[in-house]
């Protein structure tokens, strides 16, 4: 059985997981290309989604396409170009990366504005719930109608405050009743793109977007839902307590985050513009170096990259391939055994690279472990 740390439970818990697995994993914002942050994420639901079809499981991940909101349409405003074209190139870009890394495709890959009317229906109904309210032309969540919100992170309301302003929630916005309330469907500006509402012509928040598609493409409850650990909160959290206020059921059995990846000290970030892109890296090394240099690190860990670690990933696998494979023996088996086992410990990639390396080193068969880890040797 797989045990995954989950963040709303804060401790590694055991998966109980029925035939066909949902997974939603928190897309992309396409206005630049993909980096190693973005990489880390996608290849742990990636293992993981690996691990689960080895026991036998149907899995259906959801990876989003948020292709409408500030970020995106600011850099469109900036380069002076339409917002849908930006995101087109950059969704080719990031996709072309994405199948060159060898990750499994997504079961469904939506895209915001192919929501709208999903979004305006949950608006709507989180307004008739009581959970929301119309000021200044915007509709809010109301958080203190919400008795669980907090259940996802555990911070307390001035971390959520620090966090909230950092990422554009706004708490000194004045037509919120509470600072932490946040934006269901906001004016455009007149640059910006709008549909048309009851509340008027605008625009979606961030959060009813996931939570739109979420509900749309997975049903009520999401068996496995995550993405960086930047997004715990608001996204998380608000995603959450707008679901379960509009259908009274656990939106998320278990939550997955993943730990960020710094550059010189500092989090990897487009805001920031510290970043490594894989488009780069694919330019001078081997598609399954770079696969292997992430999966060297814990998913859950904060890490620091390194051009060492794509050194030492080409020359781990260059010691693979000069390893027997044999995967029909039973020496072969034994070892793929050990890569299952750490696989099913908190996705303990590190730990099963370890494993195949042993193996190599005395000149043992690998077997079926690197093609388990999606690693081609």
């Amino acid at each position: 059985m797989i045990r995954l740390y989950d963040s709303s439970h804060r401790s590694v818990v055991p998966l109980e997981l029925g035939p066909v697995v949902s997974l939603y994993s928190c897309g992309i914002t396409p206005y630049d290309a993909a980096h190693l942050g973005h990489a880390e994420v996608y290849l742990t639901f990636d293992v993981l989604q690996r691990r689960l079809r080895d026991l036998g499981h149907e899995t259906r991940c959801v990876r989003n396409v948020t292709d409408v909101d500030d970020d995106i349409l600011r850099k469109a405003r900036t380069l002076g170009v339409h917002y849908l074209d930006l995101a087109a190139e950059e969704i080719a870009r990031f996709d072309a990366d994405m199948a060159a890394l060898g990750l499994v495709p997504a079961w469904s890959e939506p895209r915001a504005t192919s929501a709208i009317p999903d979004i305006l229906t949950l608006v709507g109904q989180v307004l008739e719930s009581g959970h929301a309210y119309q000021s200044g032309g915007a509709v809010y969540f109301d958080v203190t109608t919400f008795a669980r919100f907090g259940s996802v992170s555990h911070f307390d309301e001035a971390t959520m405050l620090a966090l909230a302003a950092e990422h554009g929630g706004n708490p000194g916005d004045p037509n919120k009743r509470h600072p932490l309330d946040f934006v269901l469907w906001q004016p455009s500006l007149p640059d910006e793109p709008a549909w048309e509402s009851r509340w008027g012509p605008g625009r979606p928040g961030w959060h009813i977007e996931c939570s739109a598609l979420a509900l749309r493409e997975l049903g009520q409850t999401v068996d496995i839902h995550g993405g960086g650990r930047d997004l715990v909160f608001p996204h998380h959290e608000c995603e959450t307590a707008q679901s379960e206020a509009v259908t009274g059921k656990p939106f998320v059995r278990y939550w997955l985050h993943v730990g960020l990846v710094g550059l010189e000290g500092t989090k990897m970030s487009k805001s920031l513009g510290n970043l490594v892109f894989v488009s780069d890296l694919l330019k001078a090394w081997e598609p399954a170096a770079v696969r292997l240099a992430l999966l060297g690190h814990h998913y859950r860990g904060d890490w620091e990259w390194s051009d060492g670690d794509l050194v030492a990933a080409a020359a781990r696998l260059e010691r693979w391939r000069a390893a027997p494979v044999r995967p029909g023996s039973e020496a072969a088996a034994a070892v793929t055994d050990v890569v299952r086992d750490r696989v099913d410990d908190d996705l303990d990639t590190p730990g099963a690279l370890a494993a195949l390396d042993e193996a190599a080193a005395s000149r043992q068969p690998i077997g079926d472990g690197a093609a388990l880890l999606g690693v081609e040797v």
